[in-house]
C-alpha cells in the first residue's frame, strides 16, 4: 500500500517548508489547509513503503534486534547507567519529568548512522457534548506528534525533541468545549468552559546528560519551546491519561507550563533522586498558536524527583511565575506534588497518577487579599487483553474565573468525575513495531458544584465524548534506556 507522504526524519524540515505558503492564506481554517496540516503532524506515525524498503537493507538489518526492535547495542555510558539503576527513560516523560521506568510508550524506534530515531503521537477525532445550559456539542480533533533524535556526544548523550500540534486548525471556536474549564484567552476575552488548543510548536528542545561518577549524572535541558522543571509529567504524555482526549480541569494549577517559550534547566541525578532548577519565560502563550513568543527568562522553578523502583515515580516542585495571565497583572507561586504508578501486566498495563497543585495569586491591589487555588487529581488507565482499556479521572479543583465579568471573583470548588472505555479495532502496519492502532472509545463526566451555580450550569449537567483514536502500535518491549 502506497502513502502520499513519507516517514523519514530528514524530510520533515522540507515538508514543513512546503506547508509554509499555506500559513499565509487569510482564512486559516480552510478545509484543504486543515487536511494538509493534519497529515504533516501525522507523518510521525504513518508507515510508508519507503521505510519498509529501507528496513530491508543490509545496514538496517544489522541494526535490528531479533525481536524486530531497532536498538543500538553500543549505547552511551550514561544510558548504561540507567539500565543498571533502572531509572525512568527520558523518552517517556515530558521535559525532564520522570514517569515510572516500566512505562512502555507506543512509539516507533530505529537506528540510522549512530542516531536513535523515535516517533510517536496521537490523533483523537471525536464528538464532544458538554451538558447543561452552558454546554454545547462539537466535532473536533485533539492531536499531537513528536519526533526525537538521540546520539552520543562526548561521554554523554544528546536528545533532540520536536513536538507539533494541529489543534489550532482542528479545534472549534473558541476552543474545545469543556464545562468549568478556564485559562488563556480568545479574541482578547477570558476563555471559560473551553480548553484552548495547543501550539503548533509545542516543543523544540535539546536534552543533554553526562555521567560524572558511578551514581551521579549532570543534565542540561532547554529550548525556545520547552517545559521547565515544574509539575508532574504533563497530562499529554502521562500513561494514566493516554485514553483521555480532554485536558484536566486542574491543568492550569498543575502542568500548564509544559509549553513555555524560553526554558533553561540544569540538575543532577544522584542514584535514584533528581534535583533540578529552571529559569523560564513565565508568560502563557498568546492566541497566535503558530508562533514562538520568546521573552526574558523572568520566572524560576525547582523540582525534586525520586524513582524508588521501576514501577514508581514521585516529585515535588515549586516555582514563581511572573505575570503568567495575559489579562491579570499579578504573579503566581505554584506548588505541585505527584505520585505515579505503573504495573506491567502479561497482556497490558495499569497506570495511575495522583496529583496536587496549588497556585498562590499575589494581590496587586491593597484592597484585595491574595488567594490560594487548589487542584486534586486521580486518574487511572487499565489496558487489559492488549486491545481493551478502562479509564477514569476524578478531580476536585478551585475555580475563580467562571464569571470574568463579575466585580468579584470567589473561588468555587468543582468536582469532575470521568469514566470511559475503549477498544482497539485494528492494528495495521508493515511489522508490529511499524504499525498503527485504531481504537473506538467513549467517556461520560458528571459533576459536583456549589448550589449557587445551578442557575448557570444546571442542577445535574452530564457530558460525554465518542471518539476514534489513532496512534503508533509500538512494541510490547519496555524501555530500559
Amino acid at each position: 500500500m502506497a502513502f502520499p507522504f513519507r516517514l523519514f526524519m530528514p524530510d520533515c524540515r522540507s515538508a514543513f517548508r512546503e506547508l509554509l505558503p499555506f500559513l499565509s492564506i487569510p482564512n486559516r481554517y480552510d478545509i484543504v489547509r486543515m487536511a494538509v496540516f493534519i497529515v504533516f503532524c501525522g507523518m510521525a506515525f504513518v508507515p510508508t513503503r519507503a521505510l519498509a524498503q529501507d528496513s530491508n537493507s543490509p545496514a538496517a538489518q544489522q541494526e535490528t534486534s531479533p525481536a524486530g526492535m531497532r536498538m543500538d547495542i553500543h549505547m552511551p555510558t550514561n544510558v548504561d547507567q540507567q539500565n543498571k539503576l533502572q531509572l525512568p527513560s527520558p523518552h517517556e516523560g515530558s521535559g525532564t519529568g520522570w514517569q515510572p521506568a516500566s512505562v512502555a510508550g507506543p512509539e516507533w524506534m530505529w537506528m540510522r548512522g549512530g542516531w536513535m530515531l523515535m516517533a510517536h503521537g496521537v490523533i483523537f477525532t471525536d464528538y464532544n457534548q458538554q451538558g447543561g445550559p452552558r454546554g454545547e456539542g462539537k466535532a473536533e480533533s485533539v492531536n499531537w506528534g513528536m519526533l526525537m533524535e538521540q546520539h552520543q556526544l562526548g561521554k554523554g548523550t544528546i536528545l533532540f525533541r520536536q513536538m507539533f500540534s494541529a489543534e489550532s486548525l482542528t479545534s472549534p471556536h473558541p476552543g474545545f468545549p469543556e464545562l468549568f474549564q478556564t485559562g488563556e484567552t480568545y479574541h482578547g476575552e477570558p476563555l471559560v468552559d473551553h480548553q484552548h488548543p495547543h501550539n503548533v510548536f509545542a516543543e523544540l528542545s535539546l536534552f543533554y546528560t553526562v555521567p560524572l561518577a558511578k551514581k551521579l549524572s549532570w543534565e542540561f535541558y532547554g529550548g525556545p519551546s520547552a517545559e521547565p522543571a515544574l509539575g508532574p509529567v504533563t497530562y499529554i504524555h502521562r500513561a494514566s491519561a493516554a485514553e483521555l482526549p480532554l485536558a484536566p480541569l486542574s491543568h492550569h494549577l498543575q502542568d500548564s507550563t509544559h509549553t513555555s517559550f524560553g526554558v533553561v534547566t540544569t540538575g543532577f541525578i544522584i542514584d535514584r533522586v533528581k534535583l533540578e532548577a529552571s529559569a523560564f519565560n513565565g508568560h502563557e502563550p498568546n492566541e497566535e498558536r503558530w508562533s514562538i513568543q520568546l521573552a526574558g527568562l523572568d520566572s524560576w522553578s525547582t523540582r525534586a524527583s525520586v524513582a524508588p523502583t521501576r514501577n514508581w515515580a514521585a516529585q515535588y516542585s515549586i516555582g514563581r511565575l511572573e505575570h503568567p495571565e495575559a489579562l491579570e497583572p499579578g504573579d503566581q507561586l505554584r506548588q505541585t506534588a505527584s505520585i505515579e504508578y505503573n504495573r506491567p501486566l502479561d497482556t497490558g498495563s495499569w497506570a495511575t497518577t495522583l496529583v496536587w497543585g496549588r497556585v498562590h495569586e499575589f494581590a496587586t491591589d491593597t484592597n484585595v487579599s491574595a488567594t490560594n487555588l487548589n487542584g486534586y487529581l486521580l486518574e487511572s488507565t487499565l489496558n487489559f487483553r492488549r486491545r481493551n482499556y478502562a479509564f477514569s479521572r476524578l478531580e476536585l479543583v478551585d475555580k475563580d474565573e467562571l464569571f470574568p465579568e463579575a466585580p468579584v471573583h470567589p473561588a468555587y470548588r468543582i468536582g469532575a468525575y470521568t469514566f470511559g472505555a475503549e477498544r482497539d479495532l485494528m492494528q495495521r502496519g508493515i511489522t508490529q513495531d511499524r504499525s498503527w492502532r485504531l481504537g473506538l472509545g467513549a467517556d461520560v463526566t458528571v459533576y459536583s458544584k456549589p448550589a449557587v451555580l445551578d442557575a448557570t450550569y444546571g442542577n445535574y449537567p452530564v457530558s460525554f465524548q465518542i471518539f476514534l483514536r489513532l496512534r503508533p502500535g509500538g512494541t510490547d518491549q519496555r524501555h530500559t534506556h
